[in-house]
């Protein structure tokens, strides 16, 4: 059996009873990286030496009859936003090169070392993580496994299209407007966005402190489930987490749930999405038994204020070097940060007022229900270099509308995991469902449901294509 097709579990019970070597699985990652990453670009760093290293220990520990984890000797990677120690972390950006090289690893990735996962490398994103559809200037664009002249997404497009060829078993990324659900929609594999201060964000590289999220990709539910309960505790010298109980995601993922009391997000939600998220839609309302439709007024006020708030403290973040080094930014990025940089102060307040009133409005429907189903992106993924997408009789510009639809549900900071569905043209389109606050079991548990029941997409393999 390949790698690509063994879950995590799978993979676990091969090396626990020797079947395979961590050593093997290394190399064999190392292999498969250096083979298909030219076509992918999802990665911009193969950490070679410390995987061969950390599969050496995991071996070790294996014959002293030590006890594994579920992720030891499991492959992963990283958006190059992240601290990976002896590196520096490029958020993305040529001007960050020659940059001093992080002292130790973010919180996360020291976590997932500690369970003896094994890192391949820095992926692909866009920069700064402020974008869409990874076609990053410097690095280049990252190409969909579905098609490779389409875009991953953005800005965690590495990370997804990482996972969506078979290449490791999951990666990280972050999210902040759509960062993980636009790639996972579009790349057709399972995307978790925690709730806002969920995960520990200690040795990231912050784009807008008030909106990123750090979460995570796989090709199956479980395999989000395991990793995600690993990267759970609490960081002291984080002071945006929020100091809330671990849980055993994984554990409790197969027990008996109550019926889920699920509802479609329409309005907004529906208008500003093609037919294919409606037939998806359709299929995930029908096996959930959402038969209510709720429309949220204010979905696309809560969009154009998360724009603000983005430019806002994005532009005041970089306004030091904006002054200094102006011509070393990435051009798309560059006059927006600006703006944002000299943007009114009055319209930043607004919209965090804003944020919380929609606060007000939204949480109280999950009195009602548990779950809220809405398209993730509006469309399947687009050719790269495309300016425009089309939905709705409308023509909107590419970059800044695939995020259209998971923009209003950051604002509010709610977990969302995002399910791939195929389409009529074989491209995946993804859902997000979504829950109230710390209700991550709640989305991965109705994820599980549209997953045993066969109507996800299946995972691919970049072999065959």
């Amino acid at each position: 059996m390949k790698l690509s097709d063994m879950s995590i579990v799978d993979l676990n019970k091969a090396i626990k009873t020797g079947a395979i070597s961590v050593i093997e699985i290394a190399n064999k990652t190392i292999e498969m990286i250096k083979q298909y990453n030219s076509k992918l670009n999802a990665w911009t760093e193969i950490t070679t030496e410390r995987i061969l290293k950390e599969a050496s220990t995991v071996d070790q520990k294996k014959h002293r009859n030590e006890k594994l984890t579920l992720l030891s000797g499991i492959p992963y990677a990283v958006k190059n936003l992240f601290d990976v120690q002896g590196y520096t972390t490029l958020s993305g950006a040529s001007m960050f090169i020659g940059y001093p090289a992080a002292q130790k690893d973010a919180w996360v990735i020291s976590k997932l070392s500690e369970s003896g996962a094994i890192l391949s490398g820095m992926l692909n994103m866009d920069a700064y993580a402020y974008g869409f559809t990874t076609e990053n200037s410097y690095y280049g664009a990252t190409h969909n496994p579905h098609d490779l002249t389409r875009i991953a997404g953005g800005s965690s497009g590495g990370s997804a299209a990482a996972v969506a060829a078979g290449l490791i078993h999951f990666s990280l990324g972050t999210d902040t407007n759509g960062s993980i659900r636009v790639p996972a929609s579009l790349c057709g594999v399972f995307g978790l966005k925690p709730t806002f201060g969920r995960l520990s964000r200690t040795g990231t590289h912050t784009f807008v402190s008030s909106l990123d999220h750090i979460g995570l990709f796989a090709r199956r539910v479980e395999d989000l489930a395991i990793v995600y309960d690993c990267m759970q505790g609490k960081d002291i010298n984080d002071p945006f987490q929020t100091d809330y109980p671990t849980s055993q995601t994984f554990l409790n993922l197969n027990k008996e749930k109550n019926i889920l009391r699920c509802a479609l997000l329409g309005g907004f939600f529906s208008y500003w999405s093609n037919e294919e998220a409606h037939r998806a839609m359709a299929i995930a309302g029908k096996a959930l038994k959402a038969s209510d439709e709720i429309v949220i007024p204010e979905a696309e006020l809560a969009r154009s204020a998360a724009f603000i708030i983005t430019a806002g403290e994005s532009g005041n973040q970089y306004l030091p070097l904006l002054r200094q080094i102006p011509e070393r930014f990435e051009l798309n990025s560059r006059e927006r940060l600006i703006a944002g940089a000299i943007m009114p102060s009055n319209w930043y307040i607004q919209a965090q007022r804003f944020r919380n009133y929609f606060k007000q409005q939204v949480l109280p429907l999950f009195n009602k229900f548990d779950i809220l189903i809405a398209p993730a992106t509006p469309c399947t993924a687009i050719t790269i270099g495309q300016q425009e997408i089309h939905v709705n009789g409308y023509d909107l510009p590419a970059k800044s509308s695939i995020g259209m639809l998971t923009q209003p549900i950051s604002f509010l900071g709610l977990p969302v995991c995002t399910v791939p569905f195929i389409t009529q043209n074989r491209l995946p389109i993804g859902l997000q469902l979504i829950a109230a606050p710390f209700q991550e079991e709640l989305v991965l548990h109705a994820a599980k449901n549209l997953e045993n029941n066969g109507l996800t997409m299946q995972p691919i393999d970049i072999a065959s294509k």
